[in-house]
């Protein structure tokens, strides 16, 4: 029998893809990073490789809908930093 692949949803651009082709941002207690193991602990969002979904998060102020709460501009800035860094 064959393993089931997890599927998860960019929560930018609604695209549903495995979990391992998908970024993984958490947020643990107060803290908001990208997950680049898939394994820490806390609430977990996915956003696709696509560049164009990474600038349209900030925009959308997806992160702050997902978590329920209010993230910093500096957040997003981190996280499209580290992104567009783990691509070179």
């Amino acid at each position: 029998m064959e393993k089931k692949v997890p599927i998860r949803t960019c929560i930018v651009c609604r695209s549903a893809f495995p979990k391992k082709e998908l970024n993984r941002i958490v947020k643990s207690g107060e803290e908001i990073f990208l997950d680049k193991t898939g394994k820490a602990n806390g609430r977990g969002a996915y956003v696709c490789n696509n560049p164009e979904c990474i600038k349209k998060l900030k925009k959308s102020k997806g992160l702050n809908r997902v978590f329920s709460c209010q993230v910093d501009d500096a957040v997003y800035d981190k996280i499209a930093e580290e992104f567009l860094d783990s691509k070179k």
